[in-house]
């Protein structure tokens, strides 16, 4: 059996090559390397007549911290199991895996060079009217067919054991739910917040409530998550969108998956408050979001509903009160998630380009109050916003 190692371009090259009948005996290949993430390698692999794969390979350490804080590299198994599962639900918007190498951690999947990152894309105020339909396409169906109302329970159980997933979910339970309510190390708080920073790491109320969302995220394992649902793991272009990067995939509350694309939406609407200077294409992009953020959660809930209602499996889950219980709690849970990405993007270890790209420094830290600010109600007002209308009307009221 091979150890592992990690790759060079020419690895990569071999590995693409050999697993893929792609590019043909006479192929000329060129690689690079030009991930940019902390947890992985990842190389383009591209022949003389324009065919190109996607080699990634786990590293067994995060780059951002080095060699002291060691991963397990089985977590390219979890990606890859999780993309193969997914796309076999929901072939139109879940990347495509060609082949995964446990020995090496490593997966080759199709290239998405005709896309483009959203987040990208959102920061440069870009509108794509089939964004939140074709997304809560993807989360209904992954989410819905992983679920006790499509398995049987021996299966279920199966799966949950097969897609835990401790290491990474130990870096969720600590960046997303610990560290940013208290003075942590890891934190990266911008200076013109840190009072506000310091208010939460004295927040007893809204502690009390993270707490509780972090003990559903430990203890209910509702569906096959994506696990890192936010607009650096979207490709989309002017038709289409896929989503990648399931590496933090495991069972676990379904709210989580939706409320974190959610918050990611809130993030890119507090943003343009900094990015975009002219009031007119500030309101304009903002409105786009806020219709994107609606919409996600109608079509989310829409066709989630439907799947329950037509294809339950489970005789006492096809009550119909228990059925609307369950996604009110859905719902909350959105809201609570949704509200813990946009406190930890703004205090945590892992920032997102959305509110790092300001360059005004002032400008900056007064959409990062915001954020902080909306992020405390979500969660704290979870249970008391009954629908979008509220959600929205809260959101504008806030900023205002």
């Amino acid at each position: 059996m091979a150890e592992y190692r990690t790759f060079t371009t020419d690895d990569a090259m071999r590995f693409a090559d050999e697993h893929s009948g792609l590019f043909g005996e006479h192929s000329k290949l060129s690689c690079e390397e030009f991930g940019d993430g902390n947890l992985n390698l990842v190389f383009r692999v591209e022949n003389d007549k324009g065919t190109s794969l996607i080699v990634k390979q786990a590293l067994p350490y995060a780059r951002c911290v080095g060699e002291s804080w060691p991963l397990t590299i089985d977590r390219a198994r979890i990606e890859a199991e999780v993309l193969i599962k997914h796309r076999k639900l929901c072939p139109e918007h879940t990347v495509e895996v060609l082949h995964y190498d446990a020995e090496h951690a490593a997966i080759l999947m199709e290239d998405l060079s005709d896309y483009r990152i959203l987040r990208s894309e959102l920061i440069a105020a870009k509108q794509f009217p089939h964004l939140a339909a074709q997304l809560a396409a993807y989360l209904a169906n992954t989410l819905y067919y992983t679920s006790d109302f499509a398995l049987t329970g021996p299966k279920k159980k199966q799966q949950v054991s097969q897609f835990l997933n401790p290491e990474l979910c130990l870096i969720t339970e600590d960046l997303f739910f610990t560290d940013p309510y208290c003075n942590h190390e890891r934190n990266n708080v911008h200076s013109e917040i840190r009072t506000e920073a310091q208010q939460l790491w004295h927040d007893e109320v809204l502690q009390a409530e993270v707490a509780q969302l972090k003990a559903d995220f430990l203890s209910k394992p509702q569906a096959l998550l994506h696990g890192d649902m936010h607009s650096g793991s979207i490709f989309i272009n002017d038709e289409n969108c896929k989503v990648i990067d399931a590496e933090f995939g495991f069972y676990g509350p379904i709210g989580f998956d939706v409320g974190s694309l959610v918050g990611n939406l809130l993030l890119s609407y507090l943003s343009h408050f900094g990015l975009t200077a002219d009031s007119s294409a500030r309101e304009t992009q903002q409105q786009y979001l806020l219709e994107q953020i609606t919409c996600l959660w109608q079509q989310f809930s829409s066709q989630f509903k439907q799947l329950m209602e037509q294809e339950c499996r489970e005789p006492s889950l096809q009550n119909s009160l228990y059925q609307q219980r369950f996604m009110q709690q859905i719902w909350a849970d959105t809201l609570g998630y949704a509200g813990c990405e946009l406190i930890r993007r703004t205090v945590g270890l892992a920032h997102v380009a959305d509110l790092d790209s300001i360059s005004d420094s002032t400008l900056r830290g007064q959409c990062e109050a915001k954020a902080l600010k909306l992020g405390r109600q979500l969660i704290l007002q979870r249970h008391e916003l009954a629908n979008m209308a509220q959600l929205v009307a809260l959101i504008q009221y806030q900023q205002a």
